[in-house]
Parts: C-alpha cells; structure tokens; sequence
C-alpha cells in the first residue's frame, strides 16, 4: 500500500474505531438503563447482570457496524476537506477513486468479517446470553431447551419433545409427549400432529396415545386431547427470536427441514437471506457516504456528517425492514426482498458518484 493509502486508512481506522466504540457504548447504556429495573425485580447476582451485557456486546456490535463505517466515512473525508488535503490531492493528479479506496476496501473488510461473525459468533453468544436472562437472572427452570429447529421440555411427570413452535398460532408442530412416573419410567407416549394452547392448557390435535401401563400396550386416537404442562406460551417466544440470531447456514437447514415435514418456510427464508445481504450494508454505506461528503466540498463539518450519517442509516434501515418484512409474508420473493434494500441504495450511491467533478 502506498504512503497515501496508509495514511487515509490509519485514520479512517481510528475514527471507524471510535464511531463503533461510540455506537455500542450508547446502546449498552440504554439498554441497562431498559433493563435494570425489570432484572432487579429478581435479585439477581451483579456478575450475572455484567455477564449478560457482555455476551450482548457482539450482537450490538453487527448491528451498528453499518452506521460507525458511515460516520466514520463522513467524518473522515470532512477532516480531509477541511484541511484541504483533497484539494491538495487532487491538485498533484490523485484522483478521488484512488484516494477513498482505502476506505471501500476497510469498509468491504468489515462486512465479510460481519459474515463471519454471524455464522460463527453471535449463534453462540446469543444463546448464552439468554441462557443468563431466563436462568441466573430471570430464576426460571432450566429444564426447557430451545432451539429454533427442535424443542425440548421436562415437567415433574412429562417429557415433551416438539419439532416446531408457530408463535402466531401459537402451537407446537411434530409433537411427542412421554408420560412418566416419578422415577422417569415411561407410563405412555402420545405423538400429536400440533399443540395448540387453548385456555391456558395444551390441546393435542390428531394424538394417538401408546399406553405402556397395562403390560401389554394400547393405542387410541384421539381428534383431540387436552394436557397440562408447566410450559407456557411466553416460554416459547423466546424460540421464534432465535431465527434472528441464527447463522445463514443454520437457516439453511433449518427451511429444508421445515419443506421436508411440509411446513411452509418462506418466512425463514426472507431471513435467511438477509443474513448475507444485510452485512454488506456496511460497503454500501461507504460507497454512499463518499459522494455525499465529496459533493459538499469544505462545507461539510462534523454536526453535518454526524446527521447525514443518521439520517441515511435510519432510511437504509426502515427500507430494508420492510422488504424483509415483504418477503416474510410471501409479498415478495425471498431472495429480492433480502438485496432490494442494498440495490436501491448501491444505484444511489452510484448516480451521486458519476455526478461528482472528478478534475
């Protein structure tokens, strides 16, 4: 890399750095603030509570990253501005392509690197940190185990094992209940094609209950069957937000399996494939912020970047969270919901750079 490309990149890096800093640090506040009086209620550890915001710190982090490589981008190029050094610049024969590539190339860094984390990071720090909440905070049983893709739950006398939690019908889909005495010997097990939650009890649809307790078993079927569990509603809402937190890999799998048991997947998909394309908004918001900044010239201070930045973040995401949001109810194809956002903003990008004075 050339003098001039270590030197924009250096600083760019370390205002990229702040801005992050910044982002994540005002978020954590407002989320305690949030959070603390509810968490109180329940007396828990201090450890426990410091334990939770750190395993939260990598989710904040991906989300924000979009904005701190915007500001950063803006803010960068306006103390450039400001001091002249792109008139200076521009005046030895450096053209603006060559002079904000260091920061196309941080910003493209950034968003492969967000990949990363999604897949391999935020999965695993995600579920430890509602394992913190619902446990060691919140003091609920820990005998229910929740995965996006399988479900698990033991009562006194009952182990539930379920392949799908639907929170708009709220039911439970592929449901097996065993029966047990207290010794965790099976009395009898009732395979149920759903579950659905019906005043304030457990309503089997389409069971066939195998009854062990005679010796010889016994099966009977029945249209439908009500059970009581310690396992709630609100229990269960906590699985429907895991898809957000779930690798693309991991969605990948789990909507061929929800095809295979002819469940329809298409809200996972639109999810899926945001998993990909939304960490590219990161270079996006660079490629955009650059032409913005340019355009403005030496006008542009950093209560102006601070508020471009703002305001193009906010529409990038109120524009992506409803194509998303499309693409979950089948409005729009899954694949053009999750890249619409990131089209959109790129062919701006695109027509305010080829409408910068490059001399």
């Amino acid at each position: 890399m050339s003098i001039l490309g270590r030197y924009v990149a250096t600083l760019y890096a370390r205002i990229f750095g702040l801005c992050l800093g910044a982002f994540v640090a005002i978020y954590l506040i407002v989320d305690f603030i949030e959070k603390i009086d509810r968490f109180s209620q329940n007396s828990p550890e201090s450890m426990a509570i410091a334990r939770f915001f750190l395993y939260k710190i990598p989710e904040i982090a991906t989300q924000v990253l979009p904005l701190a490589v915007l500001m950063a981008t803006m803010l960068t190029l306006g103390i450039l501005g400001r001091n002249s050094e792109i008139t200076a610049l521009r005046s030895c024969g450096v053209s603006l392509p060559r002079a904000t590539r260091p920061i196309l190339l941080i910003a493209f860094v950034v968003s492969l690197l967000t990949v990363a984390a999604n897949e391999l990071l935020i999965p695993v720090t995600y579920a430890r940190m509602k394992y913190v909440e619902e446990v060691e905070i919140k003091k609920k049983s820990a005998s229910a185990f929740f995965r996006q893709d399988n479900i698990w739950f033991r009562d006194d006398t009952a182990i539930l094992q379920a392949n799908l939690f639907n929170p708009g019908q709220q039911a439970l889909h592929g449901v097996t209940l065993w029966i047990t005495d207290s010794g965790i010997v099976p009395l009898s097990r009732i395979d149920a094609k759903s579950a659905e939650w019906h005043n304030g009890q457990w309503l089997l649809r389409e069971a066939t209950t195998l009854d062990f307790s005679g010796g010889t078993p016994r099966s009977k079927l029945s249209p439908q069957l009500p059970v009581k569990l310690g396992l709630k509603v609100a229990d269960l809402k906590v699985v429907d937000k895991y898809a957000d937190n779930m690798g693309f890999l991991q969605l990948k799998r789990y909507c061929e399996k929800l095809q295979k048991g002819g469940y329809d997947a298409g809200r996972y998909r639109a999810l899926m494939h945001a998993k990909l394309s939304l960490p590219f908004a990161s270079f996006i918001m660079a490629f955009l912020g650059i032409p913005f900044v340019l355009r403005s010239g030496r006008t542009s201070g950093i209560a102006v970047g601070i508020g471009l930045s703002l305001a193009i973040g906010f529409a990038y995401f109120v524009t992506n969270a409803m194509l998303v949001s499309l693409g979950q109810v089948s409005a729009l194809p899954p694949l053009i919901a999750a890249w619409s956002a990131n089209l959109i903003f790129t062919m701006i990008a695109s027509w305010l750079t080829l409408t910068i004075n490059h001399q």
